[in-house]
């Protein structure tokens, strides 16, 4: 790679973003001349972290979402030659600097309008966000095309997809890999009784709240999946999901021939981050430890259990529904997700919950409405929030009459 590549990072407090990071400064130490410069750093509540990274990485521009800690970022960064605002608004705006790369690396729905704020400005994007492509995968492809800007994949399974992917239409199906989370062995009595600390003990990743219980619960399949469809032009029934407890094979694609072209290497997100980061020009040295087969002995593969979680299954059925199905899937688990951390139900609830206000909405007013730019989406994620705060409400009540 030749000159210096910039790069926008939202997200930078989070665990994709600390790990961004690392691949910077490990891969702008091991070359004789810099490989990355950041142009933005943008967190969302965690100040110290923040001022951290920009003392460290002397970055252009510093954005904080919480606005009540602007005054306290701006006063610790006031030595330095770095433009710090606060707010939404001002995350979006960062998100539009002309840069080499943004990495999309905000939680939740809440990352779309910056993600799709850097796509309409022409920046090319590896995402993270998964949600951004759950919810509004169509708008942001079409928009991608139009600016002749790209969309690099990120998660490791689909940047292990877009590694091997050749010709689209050779392809026969994908083969998505799920670690199958810390109840892979558990019966479905036992899930009745999970409590958030159990669901938020990964076995192999350390991430956080709301991606920790939607690996539980292989949420985070179902959305995979659906951002699969999207980025990759494939109907569901050509995607299969296989649980693979090493998490070694990232995941793969076969093709009409018979071959199947697989991505390995062990579970750290620093290799495929650093793939998306530097794009199409193929790698830095990273850090990460290296693939021992020998060791590792064998990869185990296993069928996906539907009865125990049903989200994959309910994603298939959003993703042929789509208009704002897949929209009100990704709210109504947020949603839920939320409500199981306060402890307001329990773990089963989840997919119960999400099936529910999908059915709801369906039935509702704005089940035909299309999702052709951000203010239609938003519209449709308000009504799915007040679909799954009211079916919350219901459950709430219902526990108190039980214990009257």
């Amino acid at each position: 790679m030749s000159g210096v590549r910039t790069i926008s990072i939202l997200g930078s407090t989070g665990s994709i973003g600390t790990s961004a990071l690392s691949v910077v400064a490990h891969a702008n130490v091991q070359s004789s001349d810099p490989v990355f410069a950041i142009d933005t750093l943008a967190g969302g509540r965690n100040a110290d972290l923040l001022i951290e990274q920009a003392r460290e990485f002397e970055p252009q521009c510093v954005v904080i979402a919480d606005q009540s800690k602007l005054e306290l970022v701006r006063d610790a960064l006031s030595g330095l030659d770095i433009e710090v605002s606060a707010g939404s608004d001002a995350v979006d705006d960062a998100a539009r600097r002309p840069v080499d790369r943004v990495l999309a690396a905000i939680v939740g729905i809440s990352g779309l309008p910056s993600t799709l704020a850097a796509v309409d400005a022409g920046n090319s994007v590896a995402l993270a966000n998964k949600e951004s492509m759950v919810c509004a995968g169509p708008l942001l492809k079409r928009i991608a095309a139009e600016r002749s800007t790209e969309i690099v994949p990120t998660d490791s399974e689909h940047n292990a997809m877009f590694q091997v992917m050749e010709r689209r239409e050779d392809v026969e199906r994908i083969i998505l890999t799920a670690s199958g989370g810390p109840f892979r062995t558990a019966t479905r009595e036992d899930l009745k009784t999970v409590t958030p600390r159990r669901a938020l003990a990964h076995p192999r990743w350390d991430m956080g709240e709301k991606i920790s219980i939607d690996s539980a619960t292989l949420f985070n399949k179902g959305l995979e999946l659906i951002e699969a469809c999207y980025l990759f032009d494939l109907p569901e029934d050509q995607i299969e999901v296989v649980v693979h407890p090493q998490s070694i094979l990232h995941s793969a694609v076969a093709y009409r021939d018979g071959s199947v072209l697989a991505q390995m290497g062990v579970p750290d997100m620093r290799t495929p981050i650093s793939h998306a980061l530097t794009w199409p020009e193929r790698r830095e040295s990273t850090p990460v430890d290296r693939l021992d087969l020998v060791a590792l002995s064998q990869l185990d593969f296993e069928p996906l259990d539907a009865s125990k979680f049903p989200a994959v299954d309910l994603a298939r059925r959003a993703i042929n529904l789509a208009k704002g199905a897949p929209i009100v899937l990704n709210c109504a688990n947020e949603g839920a997700v939320a409500a199981f951390l306060a402890g307001q139900c329990g773990f089963l609830d989840i997919s119960w919950i999400v099936e529910t206000v999908m059915e709801r909405f369906l039935t509702g007013s704005m089940s035909c409405e299309d999702c052709e730019n951000l203010e239609a989406i938003l519209a449709i994620q308000s009504e799915a929030e007040r679909l799954t705060g009211a079916l919350l409400d219901e459950v709430k009540s219902q526990k108190q009459e039980r214990t009257a």
